[in-house]
């Protein structure tokens, strides 16, 4: 048998029965990946194990292992820390993969009946990275 309830009343079941603890600044919840959300370079990415991202442009060797201590929020099977602005103690590693340039962006300026044409192109150039840790 199939419950038919409207769109309000279901969204409030729903919630009612999926919204976690929040006591402070934890959230408690259960059978959740651990994911982390990371400033890299000025910019935010949510991060799992294993990930593979692509972020701007780090000094570091290919090959290298590199560390991210900027976590501003952390999830676990347990429990959610959000930072204030960061995680104390919190860190992601990281492996370098590679140094890539993106596909061209080209940028084009023309003027009619005057004979102004520019034609430029840019190529950002960012690093390849794979997420191997995530904790504290």
């Amino acid at each position: 048998m199939f419950l038919h309830l409207d769109r309000v009343a279901s969204f409030r079941v729903i919630a009612y029965f999926i919204h976690p603890f929040i006591h402070q600044n934890r959230i408690l919840l259960t059978g959740i990946q651990m994911y982390a959300v990371v400033d890299i370079a000025g910019k935010q990415f949510k991060v799992a194990p294993n990930d593979k991202l692509h972020v701007p442009t780090l000094k570091a060797d290919k090959g290298a292992t590199i560390s991210f201590d900027k976590v501003l929020l952390l999830a676990g099977d347990k429990e959610v820390s959000i930072g204030n602005p960061t995680v104390s103690g919190a860190s992601v590693e990281a492996t370098v993969l590679d140094h890539m340039k993106d596909d061209k962006v080209v940028v084009f300026k023309k003027k009619k009946r005057k004979g102004y044409r520019v034609k430029r192109g840019h190529r950002q150039a960012y690093t390849q990275v794979q997420i191997t840790k995530i904790g504290k």
